[in-house]
């Protein structure tokens, strides 16, 4: 059995990041989509939320949004994700923003990591996520 797969662009990011550091920013096979880990870069590259954990939590879960959206998906269909914070003082902001993309009662599953720096000093928030497409 052979099952369709092949990496996810969504158009609403930039092309440029993904190239540059040789990663996709999803992966899909057959009903399955790994997002790898969002960082708060909108559509136009920029940083979003200079020293705002929230505001980067926001855009990240929009890039995991575009992902999964331009997969065939929802972000009902998220069933796992990994937060990676740049300090622990973060925690309650970013899952008062998971709240708003995440309603329940049923969750996806997530890590949280505090880790010592991310891919940039002005990152303080990462999110993977994985996905099972219901169509």
């Amino acid at each position: 059995m052979t099952v369709e797969r092949g990496p996810i662009q969504p158009k609403s990011l930039v092309s440029q990041w993904s190239t540059r550091f040789a990663y996709s920013y999803g992966y899909k096979a057959g009903n399955m989509v790994w997002i790898a880990g969002q960082v708060a870069r909108n559509g136009d590259g920029e940083l979003v939320g200079l020293a705002d954990p929230e505001a980067q939590a926001v855009q990240c879960y929009e890039n995991i949004k575009a992902v999964v959206e331009t997969a065939g998906g929802t972000l009902d269909d998220i069933v796992s994700c990994t937060t990676y914070l740049s300090d622990r003082a973060y925690r309650e902001p970013v899952t008062e923003v998971r709240h708003r993309y995440f309603k329940g009662p049923d969750y996806p599953t997530n890590t949280l990591c505090i880790v010592t720096g991310l891919g940039l000093p002005e990152y303080l928030v990462e999110i993977e996520a994985v996905a099972v497409l219901q169509n």
